[in-house]
């Protein structure tokens, strides 16, 4: 049940962390989050970041949480998206993960995957998938650590910044549904 994780605390190296559901409370500082990992030009395929409606139009629910530090700050968001409407792909979503570049190697990152993995797990969903750029390699270590694994690679499936890039394809099968 996501409402469970509400209140859910973890110590980082700068102090402690609430880990809680992303509430439109929260749009502007996740927003600004998500456009610093678009700028850095490792994150996305995307240019610019949405705003408030579309985002939260885009994502889940029950499956959207901030990683909130001791003086009320985002230290980090993560969300998840269906794959499809197709009732074959009910169990199946691609998620986010985004940290401050101030909060990083904080242990955010897979404080947010966590709670992303429990409530995914709570309602029934068995993928959790993700598509990273290959240069991204602490998030593609981040996810090997949380039990994700690589299924593949697509070359050159599109171009940023006026440069074909290729995407790692990771994903996480739940060992409990299925």
């Amino acid at each position: 049940m996501p409402g469970r994780l509400v209140g859910r605390r973890t110590r980082d190296h700068g102090g402690t962390v609430n880990i809680t559901p992303l509430t439109a409370a929260h749009a502007g500082q996740v927003l600004d989050i998500y456009r610093l990992g678009i700028e850095e030009g490792d994150a996305t395929f995307e240019t610019e970041a949405p705003g408030w409606q579309a985002f939260d139009a885009a994502k889940l629910p029950g499956h959207r949480f901030v990683a909130v530090g001791e003086d009320a700050t985002v230290l980090g968001w993560v969300a998840a998206s269906p794959v499809s409407d197709r009732c074959a792909y009910a169990g199946v979503v691609e998620h986010s993960v985004y940290v401050h570049p101030a909060a990083r190697g904080r242990g955010v990152a897979s404080a947010l995957l966590k709670a992303l993995i429990d409530s995914t797990e709570a309602a029934g969903i068995w993928t959790v998938q993700s598509g990273i750029f290959p240069e991204n390699t602490a998030s593609l270590a981040l996810h090997e650590r949380a039990g994700f694994r690589v299924i593949g690679i697509r070359e050159r499936i599109g171009r940023h910044r006026g440069v074909w890039r290729d995407v790692v394809l990771v994903e996480r099968r739940s060992p409990a549904i299925g």
